[in-house]
């Protein structure tokens, strides 16, 4: 796993040759850069990507599962659980850069980001189903949510790659970028969500990402919460006291 900071966007790159594909200390390496970056100051925006432009991930490396049993894959399960659970409730907005090809587990981690961009060169697929297993990283619940029961299970039961277009039509991705462009416009997304409010992009994240978990009712009580503690903080003066004497706004950090 490599990492960078560019302009308070905090890069997380899958970086095993030859093909991305995790084994037990790849998914420990995640875990740890993710914590890392969101506990950062400097870091406003996480990107989730991959420092070889043919491969974002191949996902699991089966090696690793050859002759595991059901306690190795419970333990398995725990672990990038523990990723799903902390893309899904950083505070801070995470976007996923996708090329190449992007299956199995590195393709799930994207679906708990907020925004994916792709570039037009890029393959998608849930390949488990051909080795007699499901998608471990949250998939299951994810694509539910994201593309509807019926198209989710239409892309879990083929379990073939489709193409970057297919991805964007049936929501899987929510923009396609030109091959060769896709760092530069993930990273100048990222910089126009580190230039907005920490507070309000935080309870922006966690009313839509948590709150969509729960029932209606809930989820106003929780935007009630999140709504009542932004009034007493002093951006929340600042953007009120900046829009009415019609200047830009000057964000505390």
């Amino acid at each position: 796993m490599s990492t960078r900071i560019v302009e308070h966007v905090g890069w997380l790159e899958f970086d095993r040759a030859p093909v991305n594909a995790f084994d037990w200390s790849m998914v420990r390496e995640v875990t740890e850069a993710i914590d890392a970056m969101v506990a950062d100051p400097d870091v406003r925006v996480l990107v989730l990507g991959s420092a070889n432009p043919r491969y974002f991930s191949a996902g699991a490396d089966l090696e690793t599962f050859r002759g595991i049993d059901e306690t190795g894959m419970r333990e398995w399960c725990e672990l990038v659980h523990g990723i799903v659970h902390r893309l899904r409730n950083s505070p801070k907005p995470a976007l996923a850069a996708i090329g190449g090809v992007a299956v199995g587990g590195g393709l799930e981690m994207t679906l708990h980001c907020d925004v994916r961009f792709a570039s037009q060169n890029a393959r998608l697929g849930q390949p488990e189903i051909n080795i007699n297993f499901i998608p471990p990283v949250g998939a299951t619940q994810a694509l539910a949510r994201l593309l509807g029961r019926p198209a989710a299970l239409r892309f879990l039961y083929d379990g073939a790659l489709i193409s970057a277009d297919r991805a964007l039509a049936i929501g899987l991705v929510d923009e396609l970028v030109a091959d060769g462009e896709l760092e530069a416009t993930v990273q100048r997304y990222g910089e126009s969500l580190a230039a907005k409010p920490p507070e309000a992009l935080a309870a922006i994240r966690r009313t839509v990402t948590i709150g969509g978990g729960l029932s209606f009712d809930e989820g106003l009580a929780l935007e009630a919460s999140l709504a009542t503690g932004l009034a007493g903080t002093a951006n929340f003066t600042e953007g009120v006291e900046s829009f009415l004497a019609k200047r830009s706004p000057q964000w505390r950090r």
